[in-house]
């Protein structure tokens, strides 16, 4: 009997001009956290995909072998029964239920045709104390953080007698403390003889947990590292990564700096669902011309709900506070009246908030502009397309054309798509929240030498983001938000990571502001 669980041998699988997996060849080993990694585009979700049977049996060349054994999945089901389970970055749980409810859906205990509830909720709190969750099981979802819904995701997977656990992207909406929790439970499950698939683009993430590393690139394997045996660095995953040496993942830049071009004075905003609750209290803040400024906090400090207040008042309520642009007093009552103004704001959602995933390239594009492409309400088309194609150079973007699907394509091509589309509405100011969450370094790269264009021509930038090095990497100044307020202004050597740290979880001292 082979040590192997898993072996997938020389799998292709085309799309309609695009090759996504070129004779890709992937083995796993019983018992090992192994990491799969590679740029948006490289091909890793769709050969995890492939190994679902979210890609049937026959959409495919080549052949799934588990446990010696070839297989023929024609759906997700099949999969399952396998003892395979996949938990996508987009969790696939229902709000409105319960924990057990949820862990159980599509796997119910019955007896006699009658859903057991007792029994669903005993075996519930084992799945759950399995990866450490102690809490009611009754609670609804929608009552629990998205670390825990992590968790749950795990815990809904155990409870099908799970054997090969794959995970895309688990940490990529989590904080530190929820994602180094997260990466424990893994380990602790390979104790417990469990095989785990971790896709990631998180290095550091991969370093720590893995037993082996496969990197893919444009659909092919590029190499299988075993952690244990082989030098294994960051800077040499990324080069197999991308194809190229990359010595510094922030690109240079060298500020030009003028006056004050943006403010916010005495920022308040209220909850929209409990109008007692105070979500922003009295902030200030400014920025300059051609500046990068960072807003640094920990996930629930109210950074977004800031942005998207300033953005048209597009969240909150009993919203008080004034706003200043090029020193004169604006009101900005809907997110129209910020694109009038030239503010513009890119969504950390990018599938949720910042694309309309069932139109096409040009579309997502051209959306927030189209009086640019526009005359007397009618769409020139042509311009539309002309437009879209313009942006797919300038910001490398890789689509088989202008109107492919937007959801078809990875997520670095897709938040490439999300911030051309503001690009397209010519901001002065543009508000980026999580403006790399889930993609890869190459993709990150490429986004920050636009940003870094983008303030070199005068404009300037609000960067909210939960990964430490990018907030420095990229900062020319640094707020810090804990508890809805800023709490602290960070130049120069004062921008490190044990200050910013320090203020996020309030024992910074008081405000530098």
């Amino acid at each position: 009997m082979s040590d192997l669980i898993l072996e997938m041998r020389n799998i292709t699988k085309e799309f309609p001009g695009v090759k996504a997996l070129d004779n890709v060849t992937f083995k796993v080993e019983k018992g090992e956290i192994h990491c799969l990694i590679g740029e948006n585009g490289a091909g890793k979700s769709t050969l995890m995909k492939v190994l679902s049977g979210v890609y049937p049996y026959g959409t495919y060349s080549g052949d799934i072998v588990l446990n010696d054994a070839i297989q023929k999945f024609n759906h997700i089901k099949d999969s399952e029964k396998a003892s395979i389970a996949i938990i996508y970055q987009e969790l696939a749980l229902i709000p409105h239920m319960s924990i057990y409810e949820n862990i159980f859906l599509g796997n119910e205990i019955s007896k006699k045709g009658l859903i057991d509830w007792n029994e669903t909720i005993v075996k519930a709190k084992e799945v759950l104390e399995k990866v450490g969750l102690t809490d009611d099981p009754s609670l609804l979802i929608n009552k629990v953080g998205v670390g825990k819904q992590q968790l749950i995701e795990i815990a809904k997977a155990l409870a099908k007698d799970v054997k090969l656990l794959i995970l895309d992207e688990p940490t990529a909406a989590l904080n530190e403390d929820d994602s180094e929790n997260l990466l424990k439970i893994l380990k602790e499950l390979k104790n417990q003889g469990i095989t785990s698939i971790l896709i990631s683009h998180k290095l550091n993430e991969v370093m720590h947990v893995a037993d082996s590393i496969t990197v893919l690139r444009d659909g092919q394997t590029i190499k299988t590292l075993d952690v244990k045996k082989d030098s294994v660095s960051e800077d040499e995953i990324i080069k197999m990564m991308v194809g190229r040496e990359m010595t510094n993942r922030y690109p240079s830049r060298v500020p030009d700096i003028g006056e004050v071009v943006f403010e916010v004075k005495n920022w308040n905003v209220f909850s929209e669902t409990d109008s007692s609750k105070k979500i922003i209290k009295n902030v200030s803040f400014n920025l300059k011309k051609g500046e990068i400024v960072g807003i640094s906090g920990l996930m629930g400090s109210g950074r977004t709900e800031l942005a998207m207040s300033v953005f048209g008042k597009s969240f909150g309520s009993k919203i008080s506070g004034e706003l200043f642009l090029n020193g004169n007093k604006i009101d900005l009552n809907s997110p129209k009246e910020a694109i009038d103004n030239r503010i513009s704001y890119l969504t950390e959602d990018r599938k949720e908030k910042g694309l309309i995933l069932i139109e096409d390239v040009k579309q997502n594009i051209s959306i927030a502009a189209l009086k640019n492409i526009s005359k007397k309400m009618l769409i020139n088309e042509n311009e539309e397309i002309k437009n879209a194609g313009e942006y797919i150079d300038k910001m490398k973007i890789k689509t088989p054309s202008v109107e492919q699907l937007v959801g078809k394509l990875s997520g670095g091509n897709q938040q490439k798509i999300a911030l051309s589309k503001w690009m397209e509405t010519n901001p002065q100011i543009l508000i980026v929240d999580e403006p790399t969450r889930g993609i890869d370094v190459g993709a990150k790269y490429e986004i920050y030498n636009i940003m870094n264009e983008f303030v070199a021509q005068g404009n300037s930038i609000i960067m909210i983001s939960s990964e430490m090095p990018e907030i420095l990497g990229m900062s020319d100044r640094v707020y810090v938000m804990n508890e809805g307020q800023i709490v602290a202004l960070l130049e120069n050597d004062d921008m490190n990571q044990e200050t910013i740290m320090k203020h996020s979880i309030g024992h910074g001292g008081k405000s530098n502001e």
